[in-house]
This record gives structure tokens, sequence and C-alpha cells, in this order.
């Protein structure tokens, strides 16, 4: 009987998690739906970029890369200035929706870090 895999290993480990980081913001980029949540990055995206890549290792369970660099990831009094409401939320999902697409995932597992997502993204809202 096999070990069971961490959704890290799933997924692909590291090249896969940078490659769907990449995915994410080059949709945020693209998508004329995304504005405004991309308005709320700086113009160059490239430390975002590297801080998802490091708490999705984490949160995947792969290495606590985020939290040996910065501590606990506090995702929500972190994400407390910018205004997070059901639209912003939905943009977010839509990226990261598109983004694992590109993967090429087994479908239940990206189905199930989809659900994932929404869970953490409506956590975030702040807003009604």
């Amino acid at each position: 009987m096999s070990e069971l895999k961490t959704p890290y290993e799933r997924i692909g480990g590291e090249s896969a998690v940078r490659q769907l980081c990449k995915n994410f913001y080059e949709i945020m980029s693209e998508t004329p739906k995304a504005k405004g949540i991309r308005d709320m990055h700086p113009e160059d995206i490239t430390i975002s970029e590297e801080k998802l890549y490091l708490f999705l290792t984490g949160w995947l369970g792969g290495p606590s890369l985020y939290t040996d660099k910065y501590g606990h990831p506090r995702l929500r009094s972190r994400h407390l200035p910018f205004a997070i409401g059901i639209e912003e939320r939905d943009q977010w999902l839509y990226c990261m929706a598109h983004a694992l697409a590109r993967l090429e995932l087994d479908q239940l597992f990206a189905e199930q870090l989809i659900s994932s997502f929404a869970q953490t993204a409506d956590f975030m809202r702040n807003q009604e």
C-alpha cells in the first residue's frame, strides 16, 4: 500500500507550485475581469508572486517556506488594508481556477483544490 501524498506532492512539488503562481498572476494581469484585484497589487508583481509561492507551498503541505521567512501568514490581517468583497473574491477565484486548469491536474484533485481555495478566499472577505 502506498503512502498518502500531500497536496503539495500531488500537484507536482516546487516546479508545479511555481508554475501555478506564474499562471495566476499572468491571468490576473491579462484578464480585464480581474482588474479590480490586479489594481490592489504593485505594478511589478514579482514579490507578490514569490510570496504566493512561499505561502502555497506550506498551505499545500510542503515545506513551511512562508512561515520560515515571514512568520505566521495571518492571512486575514495582512489583507485587511484592501477592500475585499464578493466581487474581489470571485475575481481571485476566477484567476486561480484558470491557473489550475493550465496545470492539467486530475479533475477531482483540481476540484478539491478549488473548493479549499474558495473557503480561504471567502475567509478573506472584509466587505459585504
